[in-house]
């Protein structure tokens, strides 16, 4: 248990370096071309196909079956050497072949996500740069996952920190050459062939490094990698298998994606749409990346190989625990960034910070559950089954392409918050399923003492949002000119004060509440401070 906990911090440390300079990122992408102006929802679609492709592809797909495979084969003579190179051949060349005839279709890809007339145009311009990223994003998770299998997790969450430092650079490279447009105010005729290279361009060098970086620390697990084309023998068409249910749940997805794009295009120019919903999108998958990702990533092998050996017992206190471990952070920060949501808007698009703050909100209305999902996910993928996730998958989708339809029927100032409001609604029905089916399949998940932690969790953060929304109104609250919102300090300076304050009344609450999960994960910490103080004396 030591060892995940150490896997855990190792991961979550990478995880806020990265997205702390993907914030920085996302700031000075929407200052390089503004919230809403022409460009701002294109280039946000055209980064859209990508990942959305890549989740295709590559990231659900490898998740779902690359570590247990791995885990499996490392049993073989060799340690699962030559199925590793086998494996990684075969998805070079898909991600290849994809990431070609995706850039080629450039044109019909803008299409089919609402864009017509001059936004298609520079949308394709931009994809045409962009899509490229298909191969890269691939190879990154692959590598990667070869790694977090061989409990080397470090270079996988580290790597997208290179990526964002060479992001970073492009951007100011763009910004000092071109100048800014945090009004959105840069008309169509003002963007040429340069600018649209250099900021598309930019953002696929950086996905690039992120990738070839994990070369390197190959050598380190005892790994030499070397194209393989021998691929009888080793069992891929069970990992073709299981792939199969993985790619029909994704392809379910991605409909619901492009729909949810098309409305959100719908807007139009100078309202909320795929630009500040993917920067919305990203403070919310903040403590997600940071919480629930490091968590799961450190107790995903460990299940793995749990249901390798048939252990359910095993298997169902590490999900316990990995679950608790979740919530009892994510629902604070659920919590905190719902109360401080329009401050933080306003570092990122003052003039439009109402419109992203209701975005934002609206999206972490469903974190917890979106975590949860991710855990029961996992869970299921270490089983080796990945038919499951995709039933309860379908019924999320089918919430999200009803709900999303209807809100053609909603204002478009309000048309964005909607379809991520709807989104929330469906993450939250297929927790419900997900957990459910999870249960029957491994004969309960400690469910009582999961839900003796979440009461707990849940009246501690309405408490801390009382006191957090009381102390956010004394520092002048969130009208348009209020301290919190007028300046980048005053906002910054307004969020890191209420944080300050609920984190304080959380945590004093669960004390209060003798929360058993509080004290399990403050133990270890109380523990090394004891033994340095201890240490010290000694010493002394």
């Amino acid at each position: 248990m030591a060892s995940v906990g150490r896997a855990s911090a190792m991961l979550a440390s990478g995880t806020l370096v990265s997205r702390i300079l993907g914030f920085v990122k996302a700031w000075l992408l929407l200052q390089a071309i503004g919230a809403v102006a022409f460009a701002s929802n294109p280039y946000a679609t055209s980064t859209i196909v990508p990942n959305s492709i890549y989740a295709l592809i590559a990231q659900g797909i490898l998740n779902a079956i690359l570590v247990p495979q791995i885990v499996r084969a490392s049993t073989n003579a060799d340690g699962g050497k030559a199925y590793i190179n086998k494996l990684v051949t075969v998805g070079i060349m898909v991600f290849a072949a994809v990431a070609l005839v995706a850039t080629l279709l450039s044109p019909v890809l803008m299409q089919l996500f609402g864009l017509r007339g001059n936004a298609a145009a520079i949308a394709t311009a931009f994809a045409y740069w962009s899509l490229p990223q298909i191969f890269f994003l691939g190879l990154y998770t692959l590598l990667g996952e070869v790694l977090n299998a061989r409990k080397s997790f470090g270079p996988f969450t580290w790597a997208p920190v290179v990526n964002n430092i060479v992001a970073i650079a492009m951007l100011l490279v763009f910004i000092g050459l071109f100048g800014s447009d945090p009004e959105s105010v840069r008309s169509e005729t003002q963007w040429n062939s340069g600018m649209v290279a250099l900021l598309a361009g930019g953002a696929t060098l950086g996905v690039a490094v992120q990738a070839f970086i994990l070369f390197f620390f190959w050598r380190r697990v005892g790994l030499h990698f070397r194209f393989d084309f021998g691929w009888r023998g080793v069992n891929l068409g069970h990992a073709g298998r299981a792939a199969a249910w993985t790619f029909g749940m994704l392809i379910a997805t991605q409909v619901a994606g492009v729909i949810e794009t098309n409305v959100a295009n719908s807007s139009g120019t100078g309202h909320a749409g795929p630009a500040i919903m993917n920067s919305a999108w990203l403070i919310f998958m903040l403590p997600h990346g940071i919480i629930a990702v490091s968590i799961v990533t450190a107790f995903y092998t460990r299940m793995a190989e749990h249901a390798h050996r048939g252990d359910v017992n095993a298997f169902r206190s590490d999900f316990s625990s990995g679950a608790r471990s979740i919530l009892m952070l994510i629902v604070f920060s659920s919590a905190a960034l719902i109360v401080v949501a329009l401050p933080v808007a306003s570092v990122f698009s003052r003039p439009f910070y109402q419109e992203y703050g209701l975005v934002l909100v609206a999206y972490l209305v469903g974190l917890v559950p979106f975590s949860i999902v991710f855990m029961a996910q996992r869970a299921f993928y270490s089983l080796g089954n990945t038919r499951t996730p995709f039933f309860f998958t379908l019924a999320q989708v089918a919430v999200i392409v009803v709900g999303v339809l209807l809100c053609f029927r909603v204002g478009p100032d309000y048309r964005a918050a909607a379809v991520a409001l709807v989104v929330s609604i469906a993450g939250t029905v297929q927790a419900f399923i997900a957990v459910g089916l999870l249960r029957r399949r491994i004969g309960g998940v400690d469910g009582r003492r999961i839900l003796s932690g979440l009461w707990r969790f849940a009246l501690a953060a309405v408490i801390a949002m009382i006191a957090g929304a009381g102390f956010l109104a004394l520092l002048g609250g969130v009208a348009p000119g209020a301290f919190p919102i007028a300046s980048f300090v005053g906002a910054i300076v307004s969020t890191a004060v209420v944080g300050i304050v609920m984190v304080i009344v959380y945590f004093g609450a669960l004390i209060v509440l003798r929360s058993r999960d509080l004290e399990a994960g403050i133990a270890p910490i109380l523990n090394r401070l004891t033994r340095r103080s201890e240490h010290t004396a000694d010493a002394e």
